[in-house]
């Protein structure tokens, strides 16, 4: 029997998310789904434990025998092609397991066989994967997925594939490092940025995007703040939208959940520059990035994009 199941995991700074994917039907097990809080300071083994934990409930409940492999969604530094953490410190997080072999450690873990395939590549780029299997970019040939919240995260695809090199992306494929503004383009699109300017403004310091939003519903400087992050998303992207030839742009992660608050500049902005593109916010939200790496998986896929993630 043909094994066509997947499972996407998707590992954040604080937690890791998983569930099945039925490839050949493009269908997502929602009854699959786990999740398990982790410590990204902890030694290891307690983070192989954690994750293998979440991924354990998700194998049981899709049937070992049904699945073919482990795709997941990774923040870097990452080696994604020998899945090996990079992690230093710097990013305070996940320090203890730089440079151990987590395939290793979790077949060893999960008692799955050594050639049972587990597979990495960058969460920007499985959040993107993913909008444009199933969701937002679904049907486009170019497209161009954010995610704004604690980073910025992005991935420009043409036919599916991640494109990281050439002069029609920016070095890496990605944009956060992107000068702008007085420093480079996370600083000022990311979940600190909104608050930062706020305070800067206001004279008032927020916890977070979600309570700076919570604000706008009364407070105009609030409002101001998002209308300015929707334009200047425009301003940075405009040079990139042009030279990709981007069809579509699908939004995702925390802040997206405030798009009504900076949509509406973004599109003046876009129309001001004569952009002609579709933005979405995301509807499958986590989801993409879950199913966009349990495409890993999938051969026909994997065969096309393993060879690209040496440069990622």
């Amino acid at each position: 029997m043909k094994k066509k199941i997947a499972i996407g995991a998707d590992v954040g700074g604080s937690h890791i998310s998983c569930a099945a994917f039925d490839y050949t039907t493009r269908k997502y097990l929602e009854n699959t789904f786990a999740e398990n809080d982790v410590d990204n300071h902890a030694e290891a083994g307690a983070i192989i434990e954690a994750w293998g934990r979440a991924i354990r409930h998700t194998l049981d409940r899709a049937g070992i025998e049904n699945v073919g492999g482990i795709g997941f969604a990774m923040p870097g530094p990452f080696d994604y092609e020998n899945g090996i953490p990079l992690f230093t410190g710097v990013n305070n997080k996940y320090e203890k397991i730089y440079g151990i072999n987590v395939p290793h450690e979790l077949r060893h873990y999960l008692n799955l066989p050594n050639d049972f395939p587990i597979r990495f590549i960058n969460d920007a780029t499985a959040f993107a994967i993913g909008e444009d299997w199933v969701g937002q970019a679904r049907g486009t040939k170019r497209s161009l997925s954010v995610t704004l919240g604690t980073g910025f995260g992005s991935a420009f695809l043409s036919d599916s594939l991640p494109v990281v090199s050439g002069d029609e992306v920016p070095a890496n494929g990605c944009v956060w490092h992107l000068p702008f503004a007085e420093g480079i383009a996370d600083d000022y699109f990311s979940t600190r940025g909104l608050v930062n300017r706020y305070a800067k403004l206001s004279g008032k310091m927020l916890k977070g995007a979600r309570e700076v939003a919570e604000a706008a519903k009364t407070d105009e400087v609030a409002k101001a703040v998002f209308s300015d992050f929707g334009c200047k998303l425009v301003d940075l992207l405009r040079p990139w939208f042009k030279k990709f030839n981007v069809e579509a742009m699908v939004v995702g992660g925390n802040i997206s959940n405030a798009h009504h608050l900076f949509f509406p500049a973004m599109m003046v902005c876009l129309h001001r520059e004569e952009l002609k593109l579709k933005v979405s916010v995301s509807e499958l939200k986590e989801k993409a990035s879950i199913i966009g790496s349990a495409r890993l998986v999938e051969p026909g896929f994997w065969e096309r994009v393993s060879p690209l993630l040496k440069e990622m």
